[in-house]
């Protein structure tokens, strides 16, 4: 078995061992397009991969309003609460986060993998929730002057 294979059976591991079900899928996805030997799709991935993750979460995220269990009303009485305008300013704010997180994975791959074994570890040792890389990029690129 090569090391490439061997690394993402270990962070498919990762995943089993700290009940992250989205890393395990994506890391098995990965090993199995590689044993298969279907490499062409990795470039494709690597290019369109971030935002066809961020268009799909934005479909759930936006589904209670499409849906209509968010209503006008709803969305209106957010700007009348003080907890609710908090709520638009740090949204404001992870969503500024998570552009500079982007462009930062974007531009230095090897990033991606500590900001993974850091959600990994995370969720395993302090019972976290896996929907850090992209603010933890972001936070990242603050903190080393980067967008």
């Amino acid at each position: 078995m090569d090391m490439t294979s061997l690394i993402l059976l270990l962070l498919a591991a990762l995943g089993i061992i700290s009940s992250n079900a989205p890393i395990t899928i994506a890391m098995i996805v990965l090993l199995l397009l590689r044993v298969l030997h279907l490499n062409q799709v990795f470039p494709w991935l690597e290019k369109y991969g971030l935002t066809v993750g961020i268009v799909i979460l934005t479909i759930g995220v936006m589904t209670p309003v499409a849906s209509g269990k968010m209503s006008l009303q709803t969305i209106g009485e957010s700007f009348l609460n003080w907890k609710s305008l908090l709520a638009i300013a740090i949204g404001m704010l992870v969503a500024y986060l998570g552009g500079r997180g982007a462009a930062l994975m974007s531009m230095n791959p090897t990033i991606v993998a500590g900001l993974l074994i850091g959600t990994v570890l995370g969720v395993a040792l302090f019972r976290g929730v896996p929907v850090g890389p992209l603010i933890a990029a972001g936070i990242l690129s603050l903190l080393i002057g980067r967008s």
